[in-house]
């Protein structure tokens, strides 16, 4: 049975994301949440593997939130101006 990483660190990702005691656990020990996660037995490389993916596209996310908030900031400002604020 092959296992493919990539789709495993999205599942992860969309369960870390939806349980906020997952997140807290993720960012102190994320490899023993993956493990956990998984369910299934895989060599430690395969789990640091995952583990990076899924901080990668977790700290991703992160930051579109980031450049979303700061899209909205400006066009506050842009309202601001238009009331004379």
């Amino acid at each position: 049975m092959a296992f493919d990483i990539k789709k495993k660190a999205e599942e992860i990702v969309k369960k870390i994301a939806q349980d906020e005691s997952l997140r807290k656990d993720f960012s102190k020990e994320p490899i023993q949440v993956i493990e956990k996660l998984i369910g299934v037995d895989l060599p430690e490389e395969q789990i640091e593997k995952v583990a990076e993916l899924v901080k990668a596209k977790i700290d991703l996310d992160q930051l579109s939130d980031l450049a979303g908030n700061l899209g909205n900031l400006k066009n506050i400002g842009s309202l601001g101006k238009l009331f004379g604020k």
